[in-house]
């Protein structure tokens, strides 16, 4: 039996820990149990589109990269938005904290910000003759970190542990932070002058990678009515908790993934090690995202079980900035896209019972 499906009675009646924020976890942990199947999925598929609708109240025509955010968040990952300044990367951070009541935080990376500036530092108190620690921006649900390249390599790596463990230790002592945790990063791909690009590793943490691009004329002509006189994020009201995201967060890890689906989802990754374009291919962790993502596409999409159409819906902005491309490869012109593309293309797609 899996921890997180032990009734509570099985646990210590009183523990120091119950005073904390995740005090009500086990509660929510046995809604979800007692829940049917069916339901959980129309649970998650609910919040999803109260979410999206609220959002779209002020975001115009990226349905598409709202439904990526929420299925990122809902499997417990962090986005890597890289595009083009003005594409309102910072709006869509901004109108999902509105959207959900919780906590958001704006870190603007420039190269002179310190690891401390982030996750906050120790200050001696002269009447108390004790140290206080005094939490940096990293301690909230929602972060942007905006232009992350600008921000030198040691400063990108304080962001770590929090992105992995949702925790943070400063001088020895570690503080665990609220649920739900998120990291939305935003980077420009044009402007690379005065720039560390992010180390495979580090970009092996973000759960997804995806770009806004520009809206159409009709959409433009649309935003320019809605900021005419405020801007229309600043009017959203909480649609949702976050402790509704938690709790829709535990859903999806019970999302079925028929064992030929796990086959062809492992397929895929292999084919990514071996190829020859590529110099590198999916991790482990490319395998769980893929998992995850999956399930919470078929979540938001009111199903109780995963489809080859919920893998497929999220295989590039999972995978595009996980495989490296040989450089003869670049000089041919072969993209990351091209080549996911064309493996998933020579794999056969299973037929999965319902």
């Amino acid at each position: 039996m899996d921890q997180a499906d032990q009734p509570p009675m099985a646990k210590p009646a009183a523990k120091p820990a119950a005073k904390t924020p995740y005090a009500k976890a086990p509660a929510a942990k046995m809604a979800v149990k007692a829940t049917p199947p069916a339901d959980q999925a129309a649970i998650v598929s609910d919040l999803a589109k109260r979410i999206i609708a609220n959002v779209e109240l002020a975001i115009v025509g990226k349905r598409k990269q709202l439904v990526l955010s929420l299925v990122t968040w809902l499997s417990g990952g962090h986005i890597l938005l890289e595009d083009v300044p003005g594409v309102a990367k910072t709006m869509l951070a901004r109108a999902l904290g509105r959207s959900v009541g919780c906590k958001f935080k704006r870190v603007q990376c420039t190269p002179d910000l310190l690891p401390t500036d982030v996750t906050g530092t120790s200050i001696f108190n002269q009447k108390t003759s004790e140290f206080e620690f005094r939490p940096g921006p990293v301690f909230t649900q929602i972060l942007l970190a905006d232009e992350i390249n600008r921000a030198t390599p040691r400063t990108q790596a304080s962001l770590l542990e929090a992105m992995a463990e949702t925790r943070v230790t400063v001088d020895g002592t570690t503080h665990t932070l609220d649920p739900p945790f998120i990291v939305i990063a935003t980077q420009n791909p044009v402007d690379h002058e005065g720039t560390f690009p992010l180390p495979e590793a580090q970009l092996d943490r973000f759960m997804m990678r995806f770009s806004l691009g520009y809206p159409t004329m009709e959409e433009e002509m649309r935003m320019l009515e809605m900021l005419q006189h405020q801007h229309p994020v600043d009017t959203l009201q909480p649609v949702a908790q976050a402790t509704e995201i938690v709790r829709a967060q535990q859903i999806v890890k019970k999302v079925r993934v028929d064992p030929k689906l796990r086959g062809y989802l492992l397929q895929i990754i292999s084919q990514t090690r071996s190829h020859e374009d590529l110099a590198l291919g999916g991790s482990p962790r490319a395998s769980i995202a893929l998992f995850r993502c999956a399930q919470a596409m078929a979540a938001i999409r009111g199903r109780n079980y995963v489809l080859p159409d919920d893998l497929k819906k999220i295989i590039e902005p999972v995978m595009n900035h996980r495989v490296i491309l040989r450089p003869e490869s670049r000089l041919r012109k072969v993209s990351t896209e091209s080549v996911i593309d064309e493996i998933v293309s020579e794999i056969a797609v299973p037929t999965i019972g319902t």
